[in-house]
């Protein structure tokens, strides 16, 4: 494949949603048990996650979710089956990807470097949270320690079932060309 051509491909995934498909829809709405799980997993002692006398004495009248919480609500359900085929994605991607694109390009480690969230407001119990995640940069190759690789970059929007956005994150991942790591 010509550079022309990879970069026409993946200048066109920019700003196309991941996956090709709609909003991941929350399968269940933010509720008191997995709250309750992620405050234990976490060690978070916070009585506005679990304890409703003290919750309805905070500004929020009323228990809510740990911010951070925001991504699992959306997460789907993991398809084990094919996971090492689809490079260990836990579901099963509709349409061409990006990280498809550059797996053919040779660029096929990937390395998370970073994530940032933004919380616009704590989600209550009961709210049914949506994802869009759109893709939002694939920068030119660089030349890194990992290899010669790209920064892709998506930005998931986080909606409650009024459209209401929520919160965002940001994910960047480096794919790299393990082959010309500096040793």
């Amino acid at each position: 494949m010509s550079d022309e051509v990879l970069e026409a491909q993946l200048a066109a995934l920019v700003g196309q949603p991941v996956g090709g498909h709609g909003p991941s829809v929350a399968p269940d709405p933010v509720n008191q048990p997995m709250i309750r799980h992620w405050a234990a997993a976490f060690a978070d002692h916070n009585p506005i996650y679990t304890d409703s006398a003290a919750a309805q004495q905070s500004r929020f009248a009323d228990i809510v979710a740990p911010p951070l919480m925001l991504q699992t609500w959306t997460m789907p359900y993991p398809t084990l089956a094919g996971i090492a085929e689809r490079g260990g994605s836990p579901v099963e991607m509709d349409g061409e990807a990006a990280l498809s694109v550059l797996d053919r390009a040779g660029y096929v480690g990937t390395l998370a470097t970073n994530s940032e969230f933004e919380i616009v407001r704590y989600l209550r119990l009961g709210e049914v949270v949506s994802a869009t995640t759109v893709f939002e940069s694939i920068s030119a190759e660089k030349q890194t320690r990992m290899g010669r690789g790209r920064f892709v970059t998506w930005v998931t929007t986080y909606r409650v079932e009024s459209g209401e956005v929520v919160g965002t994150q940001m994910f960047r991942i480096l794919k790299f060309d393990p082959s010309g790591a500096s040793r």
